[in-house]
C-alpha cells in the first residue's frame, strides 16, 4: 500500500466484512486441523490440511476482484508439548507423529485483501469427558485459556497494554505457570501482521523499560497471542530448520545468486509482506537454497522454531479482535471445552475473578445474563464462554 493511499480501517463496513470472512475461514481451518489431529497422525499432514483449506476457501471469495490478494496470513504450524511455536516442517525435514497425551498447539492465519485474521488453539490428543486431563497439562491449558479470556475483556479502547501484561502474569502464577518471556501480541493493519502497538508477555526488566506503553483505541485490530509454560517461560531456538519467513519491506539488497533472486521475486509476487512457508514452493530444495542469502541480508525475517525445556509443556491461545465503536468483537476463536481440563488451581485475585466472570459480549447481554451466571457457577474461575456469534 503506498503512503498516499488512505489507510482503511474497521470504521468501514466493507473492511469489517473482509475481516469477518477471513475470521470464518480461519475458524473453520482450525477446526479441520483439530478434527484430524489424532494419535498416529503426522504434523506435516496437519499443516498441509490447514494450508490447503485456507487456499481453497479464500479462492472462493471476491472472485470478481482479480487483483485482490488473499490467502494464508500465517502458515499452519503444529507445535507439540515443549515446542513453543512455528513448527511447520518441510517434506524433507524430520516429521513428528502425534500420540495420546500430547499437548498440541495449532497456529494459523488468513487474509482477505490484506485484512488478517489469526488464530491459535491448544488441546490434548485423546482427551474426552470420560478421560479428562489433570495435572500440569490441565494447569497450563486452563491458565492460557483464562489469560485469553481476560485479554478479551481488557483489550478495549481506553485501556493500556500494561494492564494485559500484568493480568497475564497474575493468572499464570495462580496456576504455577509462567508466560513465555518477551512474546508479543501485535496490532494488525492492512497487509501488516506486526503493527507498531504491541502487548508484551512476562517482560524482563530491560524489556519492561524498553517496551512502548500504548493505549488501545477504537477501530484498531489486534491479534492477541497467549503462550504459557509449565516451566520458567524461557523459549530458545532449538536449532530446527526455520521454514516460515516474511518479507521485511524496509530492507533492500542486491542478491548475488540467481537461485536467490528467482526465489525472492516469487516471494514478492505471491506473498508480499505476509508470512509464508518454504513448503509452498514447488521445488523445496531450491527454496531451501534461495532463502539463505535472503535471510542473511535480512530481506526476510525468520520465524524460528522455539522450545521450552524438555519435559515442560506450553499452551497457546490466539484470537483476533476488532475494537468496534460498540465494543470489542472477537472474530476468531477455537473450540475450547473447559470440561476436559481439571486443575486443582484457580484464579485467586478478586479483581481478576470479577473480570473473568463479567460478560464479554457486546449487544446481547440481557439474553445471556442467566447463562453467564450459570457458567460461572458450574466452573468457578471459569468465565462465561460467550462472545457473540459472527453476524
Amino acid at each position: 500500500m503506498s503512503d498516499d493511499e488512505q489507510e482503511q480501517t474497521i470504521a468501514e463496513d466493507l473492511v469489517v466484512t473482509k475481516y469477518k470472512m477471513g475470521g470464518d475461514i480461519a475458524n473453520q481451518a482450525l477446526r479441520k486441523v483439530v478434527e484430524a489431529a489424532k494419535a498416529g497422525v503426522s504434523v506435516l499432514s496437519l499443516c498441509e490440511v490447514g494450508d490447503a483449506y485456507i487456499m481453497a476457501e479464500t479462492g472462493k471469495v471476491f472472485k470478481k476482484e482479480k487483483d485482490m490478494k488473499k490467502g494464508i496470513a500465517f502458515p499452519t504450524s503444529v507445535s507439540v508439548n515443549n515446542c513453543v511455536c512455528h513448527f511447520s516442517p518441510l517434506k524433507s525435514d524430520p516429521d513428528y507423529t502425534l500420540k495420546d497425551g500430547d499437548l498440541v498447539k495449532i497456529d494459523l492465519g488468513v487474509h482477505v485483501d490484506g485484512f488478517i485474521a489469526n488464530i491459535a488453539h491448544s488441546f490434548i490428543v485423546g482427551a474426552s469427558k470420560e478421560n479428562p486431563i489433570t495435572g500440569r497439562k490441565a494447569d497450563v491449558i486452563k491458565a492460557a485459556h483464562l489469560c485469553a479470556e481476560a485479554a478479551l475483556r481488557l483489550v478495549k479502547p481506553g485501556n493500556q497494554n500494561t494492564q494485559v501484561t500484568e493480568a497475564w502474569n497474575k493468572i499464570a502464577q495462580s496456576f504455577k505457570c509462567s508466560p513465555i518471556e518477551g512474546m508479543l501480541s501485535h496490532q494488525l493493519k492492512q497487509h501488516v501482521i506486526d503493527g507498531e502497538k504491541t502487548i508484551i508477555q512476562n517482560p524482563t526488566d530491560q524489556q519492561r523499560k524498553d517496551h512502548e506503553k500504548a493505549e488501545f483505541e477504537v477501530h484498531e485490530v489486534y491479534a492477541v497471542d497467549v503462550l504459557i509454560s509449565t516451566g520458567e517461560g524461557k523459549a530458545r531456538d532449538s536449532g530446527l530448520r526455520t521454514t516460515i519467513y516474511k518479507r521485511d519491506p524496509s530492507k533492500q539488497y542486491g542478491l548475488k545468486m540467481k537461485t536467490s533472486r528467482t526465489f525472492f521475486s516469487e516471494v514478492e509476487r505471491r506473498f508480499d509482506a505476509m508470512p509464508f512457508t518454504l513448503r509452498a514452493f514447488e521445488d523445496e530444495a531450491k527454496a531451501r537454497l534461495g532463502v539463505v542469502e535472503c535471510a542473511k541480508h535480512e530481506l526476510l525475517q525468520p520465524f524460528s522454531v522455539l522450545h521450552e525445556k524438555e519435559g515442560e509443556c506450553v499452551a497457546q491461545f490466539k484470537f483476533t479482535v476488532l475494537l468496534m465503536a460498540n465494543g470489542p468483537h472477537r472474530i476468531t476463536n477455537g473450540p475450547f471445552d473447559p470440561e476436559l481440563y481439571k486443575s486443582e488451581h484457580e484464579v485467586q485475585d478478586p479483581e481478576l475473578k470479577a473480570l473473568l466472570q463479567s460478560s464479554a459480549s457486546r449487544k446481547t447481554q440481557k439474553k445471556k445474563k442467566k447463562k453467564a451466571s450459570k457458567t460461572a457457577e458450574n466452573a468457578t474461575g471459569q468465565p462465561a464462554e460467550e462472545t457473540e456469534a459472527p453476524e
